[in-house]
């Protein structure tokens, strides 16, 4: 366990505070930021929230008030950098702070990481690490009642959020009874759980399944079917009407095929960049494949991104990931 005694003892010291997360943040990173301003304004504390990007438009319901701003672009440099203290949530990896990174390399402001992911950079950071956690939501929930700071109803709801979403609604392997318990404390503050799946899961547009249909056909299966495999191009998105958003989780598909042990999607973005997601069943450890391409995560769930153009990339990965299959040592 972290040593959230010294977390609170840095809190004390100091009067304003900058949260920060990775590009692309998911419910996780989101809801992990808001609950964590929540306690700080409970502590009368000065918090800004600044971030590398926006959130997907899929959770904007999770920020009504637009708490969350996006360095240049809401929030200022100068502002970040006249903070006390400077937290990064659900990352430690230089590659997904991008401006933000940019900028707490100028900082002197004190610098927090709270993380439960396995790869890590030293961004020049006081750690607060817990890989076995299910979420960075679960560490901010027991950080709150470590030090004794009540958890509001609408903390509640932003934690529920972050941990649902990273247990995959409470079916991944990080889920322990530890775990519902504190889901159960969450409902007894006040979250209502089937209001927050209707907002995370029953919002789609048609284009989504669209793009569905056409990324589920494409799948193909190596290595004696232990690999399963999907693409989407730009011009999947044009044809379409659908959004790069609209692919999240769609590579857990690949992994419901029987028999697979690693799965993984690759995504064309504007930017000429491949955005890669793994997934694997228990055994393996697709962490260390993202890792030898640049990125990271957790064993069964990483991610990484490489520049293209799509299909040599997408052959790169695939003979790495199948050769690492045929070896029989567990990926």
């Amino acid at each position: 366990m972290p040593d959230w005694n010294s977390l609170k003892q840095i809190i004390d010291r100091h009067q304003s505070f900058v949260l920060s997360s990775h590009v692309r943040p998911d419910a996780d990173a989101l809801g992990s930021e808001l609950a964590f301003r929540e306690l700080l304004l409970s502590l009368g504390k000065q918090v800004l929230i600044a971030n590398p990007s926006f959130a997907p438009s899929t959770l904007e319901f999770l920020d009504p008030d637009g708490a969350i701003k996006v360095l240049g672009q809401g929030v200022t440099e100068a502002e970040v950098l006249a903070c006390d203290v400077h937290i990064v949530l659900d990352t430690s990896a230089w590659s997904q702070l991008q401006s933000v990174g940019e900028l707490l390399k100028k900082s002197t402001a004190e610098k927090i990481v709270i993380d439960h992911h396995v790869s890590s950079d030293d961004l020049g950071a006081i750690e607060f690490k817990d890989t076995q956690a299910e979420a960075t939501g679960s560490m901010v929930l027991r950080f709150a009642k470590a030090a004794g700071i009540p958890v509001s109803t609408k903390a509640a709801f932003y934690l529920f959020g972050a941990i649902a979403t990273d247990t995959g609604w409470f079916r991944f392997p990080s889920v322990s009874s530890q775990t519902y318990r504190e889901i159960a404390e969450l409902i007894d503050l006040g979250v209502v759980p089937h209001e927050v799946y209707l907002q995370l899961y029953e919002r789609c547009r048609l284009s989504r399944h669209h793009l569905a249909g056409r990324i589920l056909e494409r799948i193909q299966l190596e290595a004696e079917g232990q690999l399963a495999y999907t693409w989407v191009s730009l011009k999947d998105f044009d044809e379409t009407g659908a959004h790069p958003v609209d692919t999240e989780d769609l590579v857990n598909e690949c992994l419901r095929i029987d028999g697979t042990r690693i799965a993984f999607i690759a995504v064309e973005q504007k930017n000429k960049q491949i955005k890669f997601s793994f997934r694997a069943r228990l055994g393996n450890d697709v962490s260390v494949i993202a890792g030898q391409f640049g990125g990271g995560g957790h064993k069964l769930a990483a991610g990484a991104s490489l520049s293209g153009p799509l299909e040599p990339v997408l052959e790169k990965v695939r003979v790495t990931v199948v050769d690492l299959l045929k070896s029989k040592t567990p990926a």
